[in-house]
């Protein structure tokens, strides 16, 4: 018998992974420190028990996109969901992107926008950053204006970089774009965490898209629900593309009762930062690399640049951090995710102790 075979240009494609060890302290995927309140749970079960489980969900997630609008004081016409954000991406690329079309990121960043790319069929084109991981709007705007892509990437606060793009450089990128007739999308995966917002300069006469998901600052992962904003007749595109009733009724439910619970993430995003700021100064005590952060992560190179050993003598004391110390642009570097107060103080003594430093007591804060 002969197998089918996959398409040729996917043929060496690898998927996107992040392992995973049995480890007491979990710090590698940049999810929430904690599970939502336990009025959220409650909230949840109360509203499956209206659910017409016979019935196929809202097609157009109506009560979702309102409530999610006004979170944002836009328009249900400018919010689009789907399962997760990398749905919301793939959605955005098989509507904009695909076979003849290409697609721009400026690297390092977030891998899915590339595989999410390759995988639609368009062809990928990578811009450099600097040693500084800073973004060269003059660079950029030379390379748009010379490639042409439909869609061009930025992620702010970026991953795995945590750095967060001015709002000086998403404009000065944003009118590169639209010169060329394509689309920018704005990926705030972390955009709770950082200062501000690009969806501050939606319009509907802008070919600018800011997606969020609820997997971070709603502690929602294990639900897959992400959002888009952006134009209305944008929206309207993607509608046509995703799948009918790719939504199901009790993810939607799901997502109104997390918006009940507004304080709680609003403290929940208060007190990571606070924790950021302790890990990237203790971090800089003990010698290593650390870059500015505007996300629930840190992204630092360990004194002497051997990020793979401290890794290792991280998991040696139970403690797992993302491993980047062998990525392309990253030689050396780990990224470490805000976890609770217990487990940063877990965290930062364990690397005192790899990097044979004083553990200086660390405490929960």
């Amino acid at each position: 018998m002969t197998r089918p075979t996959i398409r040729d240009d996917l043929a060496t494609l690898e998927g996107y992974h992040s392992p995973q060890v049995d480890v007491e302290v979990r710090l590698n995927t940049n999810e929430a420190p904690g599970p939502p309140p336990a009025g959220f749970t409650e909230a949840v079960v109360a509203a499956t028990r209206q659910i017409a489980w016979h019935r196929y969900p809202d097609r157009s997630a109506t009560e979702l996109r309102t409530a999610i609008a006004g979170l944002h004081g836009l328009y249900p016409a400018q919010v689009f969901c789907a399962n997760g954000s990398n749905e919301v991406l793939q959605t955005i690329l098989l509507t904009f992107a695909g076979p003849g079309r290409s697609v721009l990121t400026f690297e390092p960043t977030y891998a899915m926008h590339g595989h999410i790319a390759r995988v639609t069929g368009a062809q990928t084109i990578v811009g450099e950053r600097g040693d500084d991981f800073e973004l060269d709007v003059t660079a950029a705007r030379e390379l748009i204006a010379a490639q042409r892509p439909s869609v061009t990437f930025l992620t702010s606060p970026n991953n795995p970089t945590g750095i967060v793009e001015s709002e000086s450089t998403i404009r000065t990128v944003l009118g590169a774009v639209a010169d060329v007739g394509g689309l920018l999308v704005v990926d705030e995966a972390y955009g709770q965490f950082a200062p501000w917002s690009a969806a501050a300069l939606l319009d509907d006469d802008t070919p600018l898209v800011v997606t969020r998901t609820y997997s971070k600052t709603w502690a929602m992962a294990g639900a897959r629900l992400g959002y888009l904003l952006g134009p209305a007749w944008l929206i309207d595109e993607l509608d046509k593309v995703v799948l009918p009733y790719h939504l199901d009724s009790m993810k939607q439910a799901a997502g109104l009762a997390a918006l009940e619970f507004i304080d709680d993430m609003e403290a929940m995003v208060a007190s990571v930062v606070e924790e950021r700021g302790r890990i990237v100064a203790r971090l800089q005590d003990l010698g290593a690399d650390v870059w500015p952060s505007g996300a629930n992560f840190v992204l630092f190179r360990p004194p002497g640049g051997d990020g793979a050993a401290v890794w290792q003598g991280l998991l040696d004391r139970s403690v797992l951090v993302r491993n980047t110390s062998g990525w392309d642009r990253l030689e050396g570097c780990l990224r470490v995710t805000v976890g609770t107060p217990a487990d940063n103080a877990r965290f930062l003594n364990a690397i005192a102790e790899v990097l044979g430093a004083p553990s200086g007591a660390e405490t929960p804060s």
